[in-house]
């Protein structure tokens, strides 16, 4: 086994076309390091419908120039195959390897035949969406890992132009089988310093697509002098600049900046886990909204896809988990849609695994709903999308321009809806006009893919007869499909009370995510509900 493995360690660091990883490969090969090159050659880094994503390394199994050149030569072998000259925005964040897999990428591509659009470095990913329906390319490649650690990076890949017949699905990450049929493309490769590069066909664009964006972010709120205090921070990501920029042209006149986390750092050093949601993520934000005497909090994930809001009720801050923020914003772009909205966009969506409270509010103002499984690649599709979020923190709030989420454009429009009302208070109103919809998750962690697997198939095969003291009256297997959608791996309890838990794998770590949910007429009854159902959960899933 161990020569087998020398071999192709040897064969890879033969036409890796980066010395630096060349030689980090050979290093480990003379010293017959088995099990570290047995991490490093458990096979192809796969390539799915999250694109490509993992620890940047040498090897095949890591994220590094040589996997990125041959990712690359495949997309551009299946692009061609459908198009000709397909036309490709490219853009990256500021993590580790993000630059030079930026340059990597457009030289590919220019040399297979693709007109290449190149975005400045260290900018948002939702700018990369937007640029793929504003220049209408055929697709658009964004080299970002987004709030994974700082040892890992990827590669997400859109579709739009030609490639896509629905307007739809212009500027949405790519699902089978298209994720499928690039896999096969890739396989087909050769060494990766045998693909060609070329700086011919590439145009290097300027400031003009940042600034498009931004003055479509900016036309989504009034433009009136807000004196709301805000603190905004980046978490060593690169929205800092721009999410500042954007309030500031909309009127808010105190923005503050967590200095610490303002400018990009690829290895996240104020952070344990560079990801707005992780427990101690907001220390310094709330630390400086203390000291400046803020009182909003928005902050963004390292790409700016994401958007985290914190609010001061009382003497605390208390940080709205994703399903709260997607049902403030609901609410508010419900009422807008009932005074003024285009009538061709008039569906509401979330993941299944998100608050049911979203149809609730679709209902109750007159617009449809569509649930969807998770991910924006599904969200963002649906026909007629006027809002769209799940519970990760994610808010799709101008599907027309951006089909994707978008943090920039979420905070803007959560510091609009703050300057114009108390936060907690149409809180209030909506736990009033629909009931409390309490969520919360529980996440088991595991070393193993297999277990995850064990795991699940364990609770399905015997699932709870009750919890918190109700009733489970309906056990749904998602691998055959829920509520029209198609199947995909987990299950569904449903409660005679009305609370609901769903029980997934999930797509990009090694975990089995349940999420839970009560609903009730007060917090405290929810609350304790809630409470009880995650008690007995775990202890049928053999949680201590």
């Amino acid at each position: 086994m161990m020569s087998a493995l020398l071999d192709c360690a040897r064969q890879w660091a033969e036409h890796d076309p980066d010395p630096s990883t060349k030689e980090e490969l050979l290093a480990l090969i003379d010293a017959e390091d088995e099990e570290e090159l047995a991490t490093r050659f458990a096979g192809p880094l796969s390539f799915g419908t999250a694109g490509l994503r993992g620890k940047i390394a040498a090897g095949e199994s890591c994220m590094n120039q040589a996997t990125v050149m041959k990712a690359t030569a495949g997309l551009a072998a299946w692009l061609t195959s459908k198009v000709e000259e397909p036309v490709v925005v490219v853009g990256c964040d500021a993590r580790h390897g993000s630059a030079q897999f930026h340059r990597a990428t457009c030289g590919v591509l220019a040399a297979a035949g693709c007109k290449v659009l190149a975005l400045p470095t260290q900018l948002p990913t939702p700018v990369t969406s937007a640029s793929v329906r504003h220049y209408d390319a055929d697709a658009g490649i964004m080299v970002t890992a987004s709030h994974n650690p700082p040892q890992d990076n990827g590669y997400k890949v859109y579709l739009g132009g030609r490639i896509c017949a629905e307007d739809a699905e212009r500027g949405v990450q790519l699902i089978s089988p298209a994720d499928r049929e690039i896999a096969d493309c890739i396989a087909a490769t050769p060494p990766a310093d045998q693909i060609p590069q070329s700086s011919e066909g590439i145009t290097q664009l300027g400031d003009e697509a940042l600034e498009a964006y931004l003055e479509r972010v900016c036309s989504l709120v009034p433009h009136s002098t807000r004196s709301l205090p805000i603190v905004i921070t980046a978490m060593h990501g690169v929205g800092g600049a721009v999410l500042e920029t954007a309030l500031h042209r909309c009127g808010f006149e105190t923005v503050i900046r967590v200095a610490e986390q303002f400018d990009p750092d690829p290895d996240f050093p104020t952070v344990a886990f560079p990801n707005p949601e992780e427990k101690g993520a907001l220390d310094l934000a709330i630390a400086t909204a203390e000291r400046e005497g803020a009182g909003l909090i928005l902050a963004l994930d390292p790409d700016a896809d994401r958007c985290s809001v914190a609010i001061r009720e009382g003497s605390t801050w208390t940080q709205l988990s994703g399903d709260r923020v997607g049902a403030l914003l609901g609410e508010d772009c419900a009422r807008r849609w009932e005074s003024e909205g285009q009538k061709d966009q008039d569906t509401m969506a979330c993941s299944i695994v998100s608050s049911r409270i979203l149809e609730r509010i679709a209902e109750a103002h007159g617009l449809s709903f569509q649930p969807t499984l998770t991910g924006f690649k599904w969200i963002g599709r649906t026909p007629g999308l006027v809002f769209g979020y799940e519970e990760a923190l994610g808010y799709c709030t101008d599907p027309r321009y951006v089909r994707d989420k978008d943090g920039v454009s979420a905070c803007l429009r959560v510091a609009d809806l703050a300057s114009r009302m108390d936060l907690a208070q149409l809180g209030q109103e909506i736990d009033a006009a629909y009931g409390v919809y309490l969520t919360r998750p529980l996440t088991l962690r595991f070393s193993d893919p297999a277990q995850i697997r064990e795991s699940l198939a364990a609770v399905m095969d015997n699932p709870p007869q009750s919890l918190g003291g109700s009733r489970v009256t309906a056990t749904t297997d998602l691998s055959t499909g829920y509520r029209g959608l198609p199947g995909t791996p987990g299950m569904v309890l449903d409660m005679e009370s009305g609370d609901r838990v769903v029980i997934r794998p999930s797509g990009t770590e090694p975990k089995l995510k349940c999420y839970l949910e009560t609903v009730a007429p007060d917090r405290e009854e929810a609350t304790a509900r809630m409470d009880a159902v995650e008690r007995d959960l775990a202890r049928a899933l053999g949680v201590n």
